[in-house]
């Protein structure tokens, strides 16, 4: 993410500006010879290239240009384009840039006159191509490790994953129904906000997966279901009514069953060679016959997956989702969905069908009478305003 940019001057060395860009995409106001400070790890090709188009002059990174996950070829572009790259600068940079201030850069320094105010590490090419080779080896040796732990993980859960074989029987009815599965998200609160009229309008089966079983309580909702530890959600989440399911290992054993028992709440296992409960969630809304699952909590991207191809988790989170398929949506679109039809109008079609209404009630007045239409109106208009008086 864009947070300050300076603009170049021609005095000697790169000097400019502070400009604040938060929000434009890193490109929304840049132009020939400006110098940016982002926070972008592994920068890719389609953010180089907007630096490139722009022609700025350098490109100062908080995080790292290439963290050794993936092989990304936006630094190895930018470089080839002349850009000054600056790499691991100090996290606390963007907040010491202000507004409108002249600064300058010089050997991997941002500086206001003579005081630094935060540096890095200025990247050659030859680290770039170096990181570039490495990340790519080590990407092969994740990616073949991934392989064989999701081949494994087939071998051993290809009933459940096929047949829904150990899936409980939830007792709650989510046939041909929409249901919405809310997973821990740094985000959540905005999330579920962002939701209120998709759940207003379709009253969507909620499953909370571990702590989000708290939040979802506190925005007024209900889940019917409660899947994850007990040692992560609170007693009134417990004793919300929600069916409970625990996670289990494949020999039936259940972290949190005490707490369960201590509690007087009934609940159900789910055994499986995973631990992750929006993973299991997952997969009971798919068995249970819904219609649509929207997903509420961390996406399953490419990215996430190259992460943790060596996780244990990753096979049965790809392979859960995969499971439900085309039915799968994450809840960033539906908000988006509802936020343009509720934003871009909804005003107008209501001016609408005020109008509407009273050019109705206009022509019913003016045609009820013997009279001509404008009599009809004014004998109309005396006998509401003769009511009124009447009442007062």
């Amino acid at each position: 993410m864009v947070r300050m940019i300076f603009s170049r001057t021609d005095t000697p060395g790169i000097h400019g500006h502070t400009r604040d860009c938060t929000g434009t995409n890193g490109t929304g106001r840049l132009s020939e010879g400006d110098i940016v400070v982002i926070d972008q790890p592994d920068t890719g090709r389609a953010l180089a290239q907007k630096f490139i188009d722009a022609k700025v002059a350098a490109v100062v990174n908080t995080a790292t240009f290439s963290t050794g996950n993936v092989p990304n070829f936006g630094p190895q572009m930018m470089l080839d384009a002349g850009i000054v790259l600056v790499d691991n600068a100090d996290p606390s940079l963007t907040e010491r840039l202000k507004n409108g201030r002249k600064g300058r850069l010089h050997e991997g320094k941002i500086l206001y006159g003579d005081r630094s105010i935060g540096k890095g590490v200025v990247l050659d090419e030859d680290t770039v191509v170096t990181r570039f080779d490495e990340a790519r080896e080590t990407l092969a040796d994740h990616m073949e490790a991934f392989t064989g732990n999701t081949a494994e993980f087939v071998r051993t859960e290809a009933p459940l994953f096929i047949d829904g074989l150990g899936v409980p029987e939830v007792g709650v009815d989510m046939d041909d129904r929409k249901v919405l599965v809310v997973s821990p998200d740094p985000a959540i609160d905005d999330k579920i906000k962002s939701l209120r009229y998709f759940i207003r309008e379709y009253e969507p089966v909620i499953v909370a997966v571990d702590g989000a079983a708290d939040t979802v309580l506190k925005h007024g909702y209900r889940p019917r279901v409660i899947v994850g530890d007990p040692e992560m959600i609170s007693n009134d989440a417990l004793n919300s009514g929600a069916t409970i399911v625990l996670p289990a290992e494949p020999d039936g054993h259940a972290a949190g069953l005490e707490r369960i028992q201590d509690l007087g709440v009934g609940a159900m296992t789910f055994p499986a060679a995973t631990s992750d409960s929006t993973d299991l969630a997952l997969l009971l809304a798919d068995y249970h016959g819904a219609s649509m699952v929207v997903t509420l909590g961390p996406i399953l991207d490419l990215d996430r997956i190259f992460d943790t191809a060596q996780s244990p988790d990753t096979p049965s989170a790809m392979l859960s989702r995969l499971r439900v398929g085309g039915r799968l949506v994450d809840s960033t679109a539906v908000a988006e969905l509802y936020r343009v039809s509720r934003s871009g109008g909804g005003w107008w079609w209501a001016l609408v069908g005020v109008l509407l209404a009273v050019v109705v009630i206009v022509l019913i007045a003016g045609f009820s009478g013997s009279g001509t239409f404008a009599d009809n109106l004014v004998d109309t208009w005396n006998n509401i305003a003769l009511r009124f008086q009447d009442l007062f």
